[in-house]
């Protein structure tokens, strides 16, 4: 993996810490403002938090690349840690719990996905799981707290609780808007029942407060951050067309319908994240009405309105 790098925004005050990641988008961004680090990387590899004047420690949302490595960051630190509360509650249920590849991988067969493809993401889960310490008992954040001078948002979608901090025009944004790439929205199992539709609704809202500059998690600052959210916006309304056409009278699992719109030649991985995506537009097709949920729980399948 490749070194940290660290870059200073001065007109921003903010420190920005790029660390590897073993996969991609093969980096993560963490922020140090005045005496507050936003995100802490996987936290397999990381710089030594303790000389870094951090005060407090603010987590934007649970995926590992944001949430490894908090409870070391805190410990050398001797900062506290905040998380928003739903976010939180999904940390202790994903990487809390010893069950967590079980359930995914009988989400994704319950789905479609063949018991191979099942079977290597439970290894995965299995493998990457231990390396993930989130703090135990953070202090709880809520839509409208305040930390620091930052104003916490709520803005679900890339996670149930992601949150963005807002102070000055200035968003610290985490995953919820990327400059070249698209946020993945995915449903999985316990998440919020449309998270499609909770995504466009962050992005609205990033619209009307158009904040001077988004610093994400990945890639470079968003100077644009309105004129990006309305990209995205109609991203996902191009893709739930595409969907929507792969839909048909006869019913289609969530693996089949994301085989014709992602395509057949994926890894594991990149079918995993295909599968949750096209499940996350499905879901918002149905309740749009222009399209129909139908099996069991052990075997959902979908069908055109």
């Amino acid at each position: 993996m490749s070194e940290i790098v660290e870059h200073t925004f001065a007109e921003d005050g903010v420190r920005r810490v790029t660390l590897p990641l073993p996969t991609g988008p093969r980096h993560v961004h963490c922020y140090v403002v005045g005496g507050t680090l936003f995100d802490t990387g996987l936290g397999l590899d990381a710089p030594a938090w303790g000389e870094l004047g951090i005060e407090r420690i603010a987590i934007t949302h649970f995926h590992p690349d944001h949430v490894g490595g908090a409870e070391t960051a805190s410990a050398e630190s001797g900062a506290t840690v905040f998380q928003g509360a739903l976010d939180y509650a999904q940390c202790e249920r994903v990487w809390g719990s010893s069950d967590w590849p079980e359930r995914i991988a009988d989400w994704f067969v319950a789905h479609g996905v063949p018991q191979p493809i099942a079977h290597e993401l439970l290894d995965q889960g299995h493998a990457f799981a231990p390396f993930i310490r989130f703090a135990p008992y953070p202090d709880l954040l809520y839509e409208g707290s305040e930390l620091d001078g930052w104003q916490v948002l709520d803005l679900p979608g890339h996670a149930d609780g992601h949150v963005g901090f807002l102070r000055d025009g200035v968003l610290l944004g985490g995953d919820h808007l990327l400059a070249r790439i698209t946020p993945a929205v995915g449903l999985y199992p316990e998440s919020r029942p449309d998270p499609l539709g909770d995504y466009l609704a962050s992005l609205e809202r990033t619209i009307e407060l158009a904040p001077r500059i988004v610093y994400p998690g990945h890639g470079e600052p968003i100077t644009n951050a309105a004129d990006r959210a309305r990209e995205i916006v109609q991203h996902h309304h191009t893709r739930l067309d595409q969907v929507a056409a792969a839909l048909a009278s006869e019913p289609r699992s969530g693996f089949a319908v994301s085989l014709d719109v992602f395509g057949a030649e994926l890894s594991p991985q990149q079918r995993r994240f295909a599968v949750a995506e096209t499940l996350s537009h499905l879901e918002r097709l149905v309740f749009d009405g222009r399209a129909r949920r139908d099996g069991s729980a052990d075997a959902v399948t979908y069908t055109g309105p």
